[in-house]
């Protein structure tokens, strides 16, 4: 079984955030924001975060620019208030176009926590990573952490 984790950071104080990692027992967080550099990101920022996560968490920090949507996929939606059907749609077809399925080894990925920003999945593209690879791997797992 692969055992896959999300969360987000928004609306989290960093003592929820780094507990809800630890507390999961997971051992690598996965980053899928497009810019995980961003000043708006606080502790979450790629540096701090690779930190944190080693130093409070005992966890992996990598960065996993194919599982995020592209620039303007994400200006469509955020900037421009798309629809959250469109972008759905729009974001699975471009996982499907770079067959993130075959490029990923789930070995790899089981007991690690797919990261980014949206406090809650439900409109969230990293709950549609999450469910696309359950529907094409064996026996996955999703856990949302937050």
């Amino acid at each position: 079984m692969v055992q896959l984790y999300t969360i987000g950071f928004t609306k989290k104080s960093a003592r929820t955030f780094f507990g809800l990692l630890k507390d999961s027992g997971a051992n690598e967080l996965v980053d899928v924001r497009l810019n995980n550099i961003s000043q708006l990101a606080g502790f979450a920022k790629r540096d701090d975060l690779e930190f944190f996560l080693a130093e409070l968490c005992d966890m992996r920090y990598r960065h996993a620019a194919s599982l995020a949507p592209t620039q303007e996929m994400l200006d469509a939606f955020k900037k421009n208030k798309g629809d959250w059907g469109v972008y759905e749609r729009e974001f699975v077809d471009l996982m499907r176009r770079r067959h993130i399925e075959d490029a990923l080894d789930p070995a790899m990925l089981d007991s690690s926590v797919l990261l980014c920003s949206e406090e809650k999945p439900h409109h969230c593209h990293r709950r549609l990573v999450a469910e696309y690879l359950a529907e094409h791997w064996a026996d996955v797992r999703i856990t949302h952490l937050g």
